[in-house]
């Protein structure tokens, strides 16, 4: 059930792609003004993060699950009613923002951490593709809609998909093994049978509190930051820029849009064994130098895209599809397990706000290169700008430390990192 509630979340945070264009030609709109919506989007799935974590400690993924398809329904229903940017802005941006965040790659840490001792990095993998899934079953639907019946149709579409999905969310999804009876796989078993649980009582002062309060202590270690900030990067390079724009960038040099769409589908394809992948190695492999790799091959493929792009789709291009694919989303796994491994009990959390973080660099890139093509008439330099920054996150995340920084002499070391086994 988490995985299809993962699926959901990223086809419906990958539609504002397929609907750049529709919504200029018919409002007039430019990309900037659109893409400032996206900004709003990717920001909020981002921030909400940490918080959602928090609040499935609190009240459980299955109620958190639930209300954020039902933003996700309502924000998505209501854009067929706008007139106005600002409404995309409050609809896409806010509603569907926050919906989506709730069901986002901390959903995947918490569910890997609740239910799975052994295996956690192929697991994390597993998951994680999920993203993928939803993002090559919904977007050449949604692009054959906005392209055909039109874009309204698209989002009525999403809307009902979203709905379809709560009852299931709620009938079926556990919060931990324990309420079904079970131990978390790999777990040490207990000499009595294990019985139902309640959900572990938040920290006094609530879930936002408890949010904050990590913060203030990852924040106080280095590696802390060198994962922050090599995630942002991440996500101006996927979700912010070739999420938003590969489509109308495509659509630029005379490709249509449900091509466009299908290779956008296709990066799913091959990103679903990347990860997975990822997942197998991060169980193996000095997290570290994954991600270094992972950065460094990214941006190598960023810096020879623009010339790649035609009216048709070229073997060249399909030869980059498959490259980057493998490397979408494969930097998930090894951040969640540095996350683990350096910030203990509080690891969720944290990834939280590294994934917070990713999305804010995803924002940034959006409006940022929606910008470049209003004042440029194309995205070139956004593509070698990407890759000149996924090299600089490659540096960032060799000098995550091996294990957790001390903390300064006048902090207190938080509960988390002294009970990490490092």
């Amino acid at each position: 059930m988490a995985f299809v509630a993962i699926i959901g979340a990223a086809g419906f945070r990958a539609t504002p792609g397929v609907l750049i264009t529709p919504l200029e030609t018919e409002f007039g709109w430019s990309r900037g003004t659109i893409s400032s919506a996206v900004s709003v989007n990717l920001t909020l799935y981002g921030l909400t993060a940490p918080f959602a974590a928090a609040l499935m400690d609190r009240l459980g993924m299955r109620r958190v699950v639930a209300s954020a398809l039902l933003l996700v329904a309502l924000g998505s229903g209501l854009t067929v009613f706008m007139t106005s940017s600002w409404q995309l802005i409050l609809c896409w941006g806010v509603l569907v923002g926050l919906g989506t965040g709730s069901m986002a790659l901390v959903f995947v840490a918490t569910v890997t951490d609740r239910w799975f001792v052994r295996h956690r990095g192929i697991v994390t993998g597993v998951l994680t593709a999920g993203g993928a899934t939803g993002q090559l079953v919904f977007l050449p639907v949604l692009a054959w809609l906005a392209g055909g019946p039109g874009w309204r149709t698209a989002a009525v579409v999403v809307a009902v998909a979203a709905l379809a999905v709560v009852p299931l969310v709620w009938l079926l999804l556990r919060d931990r093994p324990e309420d079904v009876g079970l131990t978390a796989l790999g777990a040490e078993p207990v000499s009595d049978p294990p019985v139902p649980m309640a959900p572990v009582a938040a920290p006094r002062g609530g879930a936002a509190v408890r949010a904050i309060s990590v913060l203030r202590s990852a924040a106080r270690t280095r590696s802390f930051w060198y994962l922050a900030g090599g995630f942002a990067i991440c996500g101006a390079s996927t979700n912010g820029l070739v999420g938003t724009h590969f489509i109308p960038a495509a659509h630029d040099h005379g490709m249509a849009e449900t091509t466009a769409a299908g290779l956008l589908a296709l990066i799913g394809i091959f990103d679903i064994a990347g990860t997975i992948f990822s997942g197998w190695l991060s169980d193996r492999v000095d997290s570290r130098v994954l991600l270094g790799a992972y950065y460094a091959l990214r941006g190598a493929s960023l810096l020879v895209l623009p010339p790649l792009f035609a009216a048709t789709a070229q073997p060249s291009m399909l030869v980059f599809i498959i490259f980057y694919g493998l490397d979408w989303v494969a930097t998930v796994p090894p951040t969640v397990a540095l996350c683990r491994k350096l910030f203990g009990k509080d690891g969720g959390v944290v990834f939280g706000w590294v994934f917070a973080s990713h999305q804010i660099g995803a924002a940034v890139a959006a409006v940022a290169a929606g910008l470049t093509r209003d004042h440029l008439g194309h995205y070139d330099a956004a593509w070698y700008g990407a890759g000149a920054l996924c090299a600089l996150a490659a540096v960032m995340s060799l000098r995550i430390a091996r294990k957790a920084d001390p903390a300064p002499p006048s902090a207190a070391v938080p509960e988390g990192i002294a009970a990490a086994g490092r």
